[in-house]
């Protein structure tokens, strides 16, 4: 199945290569080279994936993201392009809802994995069941994540690990375990996943009197119950 993408990067040059690349790797490349237009094509077309440079005239890309999930309300997966690699631009960008990040200059073969991994993890999400877990729950098939009945926001990366946690409940999963599953061969640097991590606690647990996530030093995380 050939994947529809929006690819929003300035740089004429390195959009025409990038481009190119994609489409031999069988995906259906769209193309804009200003904020303000790649925000309107993200939001009147139906794309499988959006990869969007930071540095933009007229928005940059955290304000596209931001937009795209406010807005369309979706959780369609989005990779962020940046030669801008401190762990605050990161935090920045996943609170802005992306799924990835990737620094410039980037091998066009990482691109790709990457890319097809954001979207065949949120394509093979789409499941009919519900998980359960104290007052959180997890529905697969419409991806929605409840507690105390109120509708928790989750990046699709986030979700995936909310997931694999609350299957694996009580167990322990270690990083290198959470890794592998979200990236498998392709891991990024520790503080992609610290940042989802931090992300994820933010929203299932700060604004909750009784929390779930649970790190153990040296070993990992696990979502359990309050006792």
């Amino acid at each position: 199945m050939a994947y529809s993408i929006l690819l929003v990067e300035d740089h004429a040059e390195l959009a025409a290569t990038t481009g190119e690349y994609l489409e031999a790797c069988g995906y259906i490349v769209d193309y804009a080279m200003d904020g303000k237009t790649g925000l309107q094509l993200a939001l009147t077309n139906q794309y499988d994936g959006l990869v969007l440079d930071v540095m933009l005239p007229g928005m940059n890309g955290f304000q596209i993201c931001s937009e795209v999930r406010k807005q369309s309300q979706s959780d369609i997966p989005i990779l962020m392009l940046t030669a801008r690699d401190q762990i605050e631009d990161k935090l920045e960008g996943f609170d802005s809802g992306a799924d990835d990040y990737l620094l410039k200059p980037f091998d066009f073969s990482e691109l790709d994995a990457r890319l097809n991994a954001i979207i065949r993890r949120f394509k093979g999400e789409l499941e009919s069941n519900t998980l359960t877990l104290h007052d959180l729950k997890f529905d697969l098939k419409t991806l929605q994540v409840t507690r105390q009945e109120q509708k928790l926001k989750l990046s699709p990366t986030g979700l995936h690990i909310l997931k694999v946690l609350m299957r694996r409940s009580p167990e322990v999963v270690t990083k290198q375990e959470l890794e592998k599953e979200l990236w498998g061969d392709m891991v990024p640097n520790s503080d992609v996943l610290r940042s989802h991590l931090y992300n994820l606690r933010k929203v299932i647990d700060k604004p909750f009197e009784e929390k779930l996530l649970q790190t153990l030093p040296s070993l990992g995380l696990k979502i359990v119950a309050p006792e």
